[in-house]
């Protein structure tokens, strides 16, 4: 678990304190991290390439970390909504 959560934490520095309050309780989350973490592996093997895909292989790799990007910043932004609810009655 800690491996792609680090890796998010270090990317996204302003957002630590949510990062480690989110990453235990959600599932979903980690794998995403490890995700995030396993795309920008995979790119840099490419930039370091002499294939003749590596340029397509980078685009395709940079593509799909941007959409990761967004998705984990949407994914805290979530996390960090408190639900109002009405007081008891």
């Amino acid at each position: 678990m800690e491996n792609g959560v680090a890796f998010v934490k270090s990317c996204f520095r302003e957002r630590t304190k949510a990062i480690e309050e989110l990453a235990p309780r959600n599932e979903g989350f980690r794998d995403l991290c490890d995700d995030f973490l396993t795309a920008h592996e995979e790119k840099l093997q490419w930039e370091r390439s002499s294939d003749p895909e590596r340029d397509e292989r980078i685009a395709e790799y940079q593509e799909l970390i941007n959409s990761m990007r967004i998705e984990i910043e949407q994914t805290l932004a979530r996390a960090a909504i408190v639900p109002f609810r009405p007081p008891r009655r």
